[in-house]
């Protein structure tokens, strides 16, 4: 029905205002948009491929699946195909697409595309400056113990896991 737009930044708009609802009564909302992201779970020799990154707005390492941010014209496939490159150096092959979530629905529109493949080789890294990660493979017993652990923590992580059947 009615909103402004209260911040624009690099990675996401805010917006406030009022909606209209289902029952047709309105609600007053803070939204953030978002341009969305692609995850690839990918193996390589049995194993997944992981990323150990560190998330300053956390201030700490966590491990992920790899992922980013789907660039303006670029596809959720021509993205997940790109971040597992820049991040791990792996190629991925026989990519197909397992799901979508919305990482926090009740007040982002953020989706990640989630896909599955198989790594034929590795090639050089070419990380934004930013990133600060180091690649590591794992067996679905390790992915298993360090979750239950509490040691996985990443949504869009589990969430992909769970897609693949190894949670």
């Amino acid at each position: 029905m009615s909103r402004k737009k209260v911040f624009s930044g690099r990675l996401l708009n805010v917006f406030e205002g009022n909606k209209k609802l289902p029952n047709g009564k309105k609600s007053f909302i803070e939204e953030v948009r978002h341009p969305g992201a692609a995850l690839m779970i990918a193996s390589f020799q049995g194993k997944v491929i992981f990323i150990r990154q560190y998330r300053p707005v956390i201030g700490k390492y966590i491990w992920e699946l790899p992922a980013g941010l789907i660039d303006t014209g670029e596809t959720p496939y021509a993205c997940a195909k790109r971040e597992i490159t820049e991040e791990t150096g792996y190629v991925a092959k026989n990519i197909r697409r397992i799901g979508v979530v919305y990482t926090s629905p009740g007040f982002c529109d953020e989706q990640v595309h989630i896909y599955r493949a198989d790594s034929e080789r590795r090639q050089a890294v070419s990380r934004d400056d930013e990133e600060v990660m180091k690649v590591k493979l794992l067996n679905q017993r390790d992915i298993r113990r360090l979750f239950e652990a509490g040691r996985i923590s990443d949504a869009k992580t589990i969430a992909a896991l769970s897609f693949a059947g190894i949670l």
